[in-house]
């Protein structure tokens, strides 16, 4: 992994290791784009003298504490996990009613039930103006 930075005061484009902290006018990229990035006509490019490492040796385990924190807040959500299956995907070992149902004892789910009403989509189909 690899660092990107444009330092405009310079007309300089730094690729180097990957950055620890955030910094604006600056992205990560993989090895291989790191590699093969060029600078903008009429910019200086300057390359880490080092080798790029593709994939951390020790990941951090800040980051790593941060990420498991972050996925128990999100599945808190005061209701229990049996009781708000996706449409289609549920657990065949928990019994749901209504639409919700599981297929029965099939390897194949069941169609979704159709409800009254028009569904309604985020697309929808505009008049022609000219008409």
């Amino acid at each position: 992994m690899a660092t990107l930075t444009f330092v405009y005061s310079d007309s300089t484009a730094v690729v180097g290791p990957l950055a620890t902290a955030r910094e604006p006018h600056s992205w990560d990229l993989c090895v291989g784009h790191a590699g093969r990035i060029t600078a903008p006509r009429g910019w200086d490019l300057v390359r880490h003298a080092g080798a790029l490492v593709s994939e951390p040796t020790h990941p951090d385990e800040d980051d790593l504490v941060a990420l498991a924190d972050a996925v128990r807040e999100g599945g808190d959500r005061g209701v229990p996990y049996a009781a708000t299956p996706v449409n289609g995907f549920a657990d065949p070992h928990i019994h749901h009613g209504g639409s919700q149902a599981t297929a029965p004892s099939s390897s194949v789910l069941a169609p979704p039930e159709h409800r009254s009403g028009r569904r309604r989509g985020h697309l929808r189909v505009l008049p022609d103006p000219s008409d």
